[in-house]
């Protein structure tokens, strides 16, 4: 080989060195890029679980709150009608006198079946001293236990007796519908 050939090829092996040093190099420029990338989103998801757990720490004993206290599955019109019959016990218990016609049983909600929990309401109004009523909604109606509550409430005085109010009052009670 001659010495101009010998030159030639010397040169060819220095190109191919850097040209492959080169493709090297962005190979593993791209790679760390990746494995960056990759990195970040690990420690981002560690971190989302992380608050995961801590938020589950933090509701885990309402959870077995509920899961000790979950109401049996019941028809819709079951569970309507034993909270009607409910709230005319506890008001007469109490001194409360439902007007007569007042009482409306709301119908089922349209996409309440997609729901674990359903509602089932009754809309009454009621007449008593305020005492009566204040103690008829906080002992006898409004019962987180029983998934049970009075949602709206309008008050009003009675035209007939000034020591009396009358009371527009939703209760709703909420439960596992049967399948």
């Amino acid at each position: 080989m001659s010495p101009r050939e010998k030159k030639l090829l010397t040169y060819f092996a220095l190109a191919g060195f850097v040209i492959l040093n080169f493709l090297a190099f962005r190979f593993y420029t791209d790679k760390k890029l990746e494995v960056d990338r990759k990195e970040i989103a690990a420690k981002s998801k560690l971190e989302e679980a992380q608050r995961y757990s801590a938020s589950r720490d933090s509701v885990v004993g309402e959870m077995e709150w509920l899961a000790q206290h979950e109401p049996q599955p019941s028809p819709h019109q079951d569970v309507q009608s034993a909270l009607q019959q409910l709230i005319e016990r506890e008001a007469q218990v109490v001194g409360l006198t439902i007007k007569p016609g007042s009482q409306k049983l709301h119908a089922k909600e349209e996409g309440q079946g997609k729901q674990h929990y359903q509602r089932a309401k009754v809309e009454v109004t009621v007449t008593g001293t305020d005492e009566a009523l204040y103690t008829w909604l906080h002992d006898r109606i409004n019962s987180p236990e029983q998934f049970r509550g009075a949602t709206n409430i309008r008050l009003s005085p009675n035209r007939e007796d000034d020591t009396k109010i009358d009371a527009t009052v939703v209760i709703e009670q909420w439960f596992v519908p049967a399948t």
